[in-house]
Formats: structure tokens, C-alpha cells, sequence
């Protein structure tokens, strides 16, 4: 299979919306990349029509219609009969002139391709004795059998599509000629390049229109009339039977669309619950004109668009030259994909990595993409997709974390809304305030606990306060508070450290070295005191002396 859709890995983010909206589950998660396998996609185009970071790029061939039209060869159109509902009011003969401008020799309608199509079916259905005939138009729906019901094959209408067909009658008709087919269908560029010598190139309706944007060719709005166009219904969901006669004895003639369905008819097959029908089977939901390019890109409306198609057709087919059978056939063959499929032992192993350790523990809620957690855990040993993808597990893992340092720290955190209620308070900020279960809070207006002053003020100032001490007296603790406001989630955060036993110490050490001072103050005072008395006992005791001296020297004088 050619590899018609590419991503961009910039663009991925991780939603995991293009393998929830996979029919069958052909993207695998690498690096936190989606990459498509393309040995199992069958390119329906699902990823591209859902993905929202347009990461899914569909491969562009306008250059290669260019180099077509320089080569010298008359360049035929072959535009699909969805044509008439992307380009609103515009018909095949708008559409001829604008092509021309391009540089196309002519347009033609696939439709054409269709009618020699119905045609064959409705000889198979009238001269050969099959049981179940499945229409092979679309090839998203040949893929899907290929590669995912091969049992199915033989029921699957060895017949060209309507593309190969007329492009196939083009190049019956006009030597040399080359074939572009414009549509709205990824699939059908994966089939010109499978079956070589048909079609040369392969455009969507996206790429034509930019195109002619770029070359500033306006399309006239103009719907022509004709009554032999009965073919122009095959892009509609029952388009096929619409233009069928429906007359071969004992068969029961249905339309499916949707891959899902498309599936479940194919397991009916499969286990042989279904006999003597033809059925008409298209991948895309509405058929054609509900294809990936058209849905993307162009204003869905199934049953406008429906009506558009349906007044553009006519009431008789294109008049065409109905070829050989043998000139019509498509060899489809089985395409090998399938896995080994992992051990019982290995699944469970994964389910536990996963978090699952009880079937209570799968929840199967398809946030990954797959249906159920056995799926996505086969998957993984397959190497399609990471444990990480596990939404509910991963948000078990964050909460248990946050939860366990939230429950731990010793720091007292309350959470408030803007109204001011509690939304969140943990074991420290109950002890500091002494509140017995977080319930008895929850909810509930902070005032009840808490002076909401502080909270206030950060909430119309927007401005963090930080590290304040505050006296909670109703509570006698001291707290150091910082309050944050997040506009993001709209919540206040409290964070409290209790510092009543470092204030109880202070005011301790505070008393110890007043009391210091004081005892340091009386001794001062009282060695002073003594210091005065010693200097007074000496001051008069030199007196003394000083006078038995003075006597005794008198004394001596005298004698």
C-alpha cells in the first residue's frame, strides 16, 4: 500500500483522537507520536477528517498532474459525481472550461466508469450462480476485506471501480491519452499506484481547488441538464442499487455505509448468516459525498448534499460501449498484516503495569482509543501503543502523588473557590486549627474558621502576600501565612507553617534575658554599693591614721 497520508509530528499532541476514531485500530503510539502502520490502514481517512491539530497531511499530487500536462499527452479528467455537491451550483460544463484553463485536454464524468460498472454487476447477478456478490467500488471497503476478512474475498465483486473503468474506457478511446481522477477520496490515490496503467494521477477536490486558486480561475456557477446521467446517484449511500435494475431472481439487494457496519455485515459473512444478496458496500458514512477531503473541508450537509446529487442526476444511463467481462476484472488478492498474538500470561502482565489488577480495575472507557483494556494492552506487547496512553491511570498516579505530598507536608494548606469556601484542607491545616474531619469544613465559607481578610486582599489585588505572621487566637497559635491567588483555576491557596512552638521559645528566650539583665542589673548595683562602703571605711580610716601621725610627729618635735 502506498503510503497517501503522512503526519506531521510538531502537530501531534498526544489526544489520541485519530486511534479513537480508527475503524480498525491502524495507528501506533511511538514517542508520543502517532504514526500510522500503513500495512493495516485502509485508508478511510477517519485521522484526517477528526484530527484537530491538522497533523494528518494527505500526500499532495498536484505537481505530478502538472508534469502530466507538460508531457505533450492529451490529459483527460475523470471528476467524480460528488463533484456537483462540494462545488455547489456548478456543473459538469463550468467544470470543462475551468479544467481547460488548466491546461486539460477535456473532463469527463466517472459516472460514465459507474454505468459500464452496474452494468457487469448486474450481468454476474443474472448469468453466473454466486452467493453473496459485495460491490468493490469502494476501495477502502476492498482493503478492509483484504486485509481483515480474506474468508470474504470470494464474495467481493472481482470488478474495476468506476475510476478504472472510465479511465480504463479513456485510454480505449483517445491514443495516448492520460488519466487524472479528481475526488473526495484518499483511498482511490492508493489504488491508481497499486493497480498500474489506469490512472496516472489521482486528485482530491482540496488540491483542485487550490489549484485553481492559484492559477485565479474562478468556477462559473452554472448547472447544466441532461436526462442520461442516472449514474451521477453512485456517490450517495444506495446510489449503486439506485441505478441498478434489481430484477435477478432470489436476490435480496442492501446498502451499508460506515466502516463499523461495513464490519459487522462482514462477520455475518463470515459465519455464513448470510446468503443470495448483493450488497452495496462504502466505507464513508453517506457514501462519496461524505468522503475525508469533502468532510474536512467542505460545509457537510447529508441531505442537501444528497438533493444536490439527486436533482443533478438523470432518469437514463450515459450511453456507453459495454466492454468484455475479462476486460473489466480486478484481481484482489489477501493482504498479510495479523500479529502474533500475545500469551494470557503476557496480557495480564501488561493490565498490571497498566494499573489493572482486577477486572473491577478495567474500566474500558476508550479514553486510549481502544475498546477495552485487554485491547489496548495487546496493542502494547504489539508495539502499537504505551501504558502512558491510560488516561484514568495516569490520573490515579498524578492525584495518588499530589495527594501524598499534600496529606504529608507539614505545612497546613487550605484551598478556597472565589465565593471563599473550603474546596481542600489537609491534616496539617486541621491540626493547627483544630478541626476533627475535612468534611466538617468542606464547602463550607472560610469565615467560619479563618478571619477571610487576607484572602480578600489577594483576591482584588491579585498580588501574592508572603511569609506574614499572624496570631490565630481563637486557636492560640502563631502561623507564618503565604496566600496565593491562581486566575487559572480561580482558587485561593492557603499555606500555613506553624510557628507557635519557635514564638514560644522566643518569648522564653526573651524572658531568660530580661531576667539576665535584671540579676545582672541587682549584682552591679550591689558591688557597687559594697565598692562605696569599702572606699568610705578606708576614707575614714586614713583620717584616723593621719592624725595618730600628726600627733606623734608633734610629739617628737616637741621633745
Amino acid at each position: 500500500m502506498t503510503n497517501c497520508l503522512t503526519l506531521k509530528k510538531s502537530n501531534c499532541k498526544n489526544c489520541y483522537k485519530c486511534i479513537r476514531h480508527c475503524p480498525v485500530k491502524a495507528i501506533r503510539f511511538s514517542g508520543n507520536q502517532a504514526h500510522i502502520i500503513g500495512n493495516e490502514c485502509i485508508l478511510c481517512g477517519h485521522c484526517f477528517v477528526v484530527c484537530p491539530q491538522n497533523a494528518k497531511e494527505i500526500v499532495d499530487s498536484t505537481e505530478k498532474a502538472r508534469v502530466l500536462l507538460q508531457s505533450g499527452a492529451p490529459v483527460i479528467a475523470s471528476l467524480a459525481p460528488s463533484f456537483i455537491a462540494n462545488y455547489e451550483g456548478v456543473g459538469i460544463e463550468s467544470m470543462r472550461r475551468a479544467l481547460k484553463k488548466l491546461g486539460f485536454a477535456d473532463v469527463e464524468e466517472t459516472a460514465i466508469g459507474a454505468t459500464i460498472v452496474k452494468n457487469e454487476y448486474e450481468r454476474i447477478l443474472r448469468e453466473e450462480d454466486r452467493d453473496v456478490v459485495i460491490s468493490s467500488c469502494c476501495h477502502s471497503v476492498n482493503l478492509l476485506i483484504q486485509k481483515y476478512f480474506p474468508t470474504c474475498l470470494e464474495y467481493l465483486a472481482d470488478v474495476m471501480s468506476p475510476m478504472q473503468a472510465h479511465c480504463a474506457n479513456i485510454k480505449r478511446r483517445i491514443p495516448n491519452a492520460k488519466t487524472v481522477f479528481i475526488g473526495p477520496c484518499v483511498a482511490k490515490k492508493d489504488e491508481a499506484e497499486y493497480y498500474e496503467g489506469l490512472v496516472d494521477a489521482v486528485l482530491t477536490f482540496e488540491e483542485l481547488t487550490n489549484w485553481l486558486k492559484e492559477e485565479r480561475i474562478e468556477l462559473e456557477r452554472e448547472v447544466d441538464d441532461t436526462v442520461e446521467s442516472r449514474a451521477r446517484f453512485f456517490p450517495t449511500t444506495g446510489g449503486v442499487l439506485k441505478t441498478m435494475t434489481q430484477n435477478a431472481p432470489g436476490y435480496t439487494y442492501l446498502a451499508l455505509d460506515g466502516v463499523e457496519n461495513c464490519i459487522a455485515a462482514l462477520k455475518d459473512i463470515e459465519s455464513g448468516k448470510i446468503h443470495k444478496c448483493f450488497i452495496e458496500m462504502s466505507a464513508c458514512v453517506g457514501s462519496c459525498i461524505g468522503g475525508p477531503v469533502m468532510e474536512k473541508y467542505h460545509s457537510t450537509s447529508p441531505i442537501r448534499d444528497y438533493v444536490t446529487v439527486s436533482n443533478y442526476a438523470g432518469e437514463k444511463d450515459f450511453p456507453v460501449l459495454q466492454p468484455d467481462p475479462m476486460n473489466l476484472k480486478k484481481h484482489i488478492t489477501m493482504i498479510e498484516h495479523r500479529l502474533a498474538q500475545p500469551s494470557e500470561h503476557e496480557i495480564m502482565t501488561v493490565l498490571r503495569q497498566m494499573g489493572k489488577f482486577k477486572p473491577a480495575d478495567e474500566l474500558n472507557c476508550g479514553s486510549c482509543g481502544y475498546n477495552s483494556c485487554r485491547e489496548k494492552a495487546i496493542a502494547i506487547i504489539q508495539g502499537k501503543a504505551e501504558a502512558s496512553m491510560c488516561l484514568p491511570n495516569l490520573l490515579d498516579k498524578a492525584e495518588s502523588f499530589s495527594d501524598t505530598i499534600v496529606k504529608n507536608t507539614p505545612y497546613g494548606l487550605i484551598v478556597l473557590n472565589e465565593n471563599l469556601e473550603v474546596q481542600q484542607i489537609n491534616n496539617a491545616a486541621r491540626r493547627i486549627m483544630n478541626i476533627r474531619s475535612s468534611s466538617d469544613v468542606l464547602g463550607e465559607p472560610v469565615i467560619r474558621i479563618l478571619d477571610p481578610t487576607v484572602f480578600t486582599q489577594v483576591k482584588s489585588s491579585g498580588r501574592t502576600v508572603r511569609d506574614q505572621r499572624t496570631y490565630l487566637a481563637e486557636y492560640k497559635r502563631y502561623v507564618e501565612q503565604t496566600v496565593v491567588y491562581d486566575p487559572d483555576s480561580h482558587m485561593l491557596i492557603g499555606i500555613m507553617r506553624d510557628i507557635t512552638d519557635e514564638e514560644a521559645g522566643r518569648e522564653k528566650k526573651a524572658r531568660i534575658n530580661k531576667q539576665t539583665v535584671e540579676v545582672a542589673d541587682s549584682v552591679v548595683e550591689k558591688q557597687m554599693r559594697i565598692v562605696q562602703e569599702i572606699a568610705s571605711l578606708l576614707g575614714e580610716t586614713a583620717a584616723e591614721t593621719k592624725i595618730a601621725l600628726t600627733k606623734l610627729k608633734e610629739s617628737i618635735d616637741d621633745e
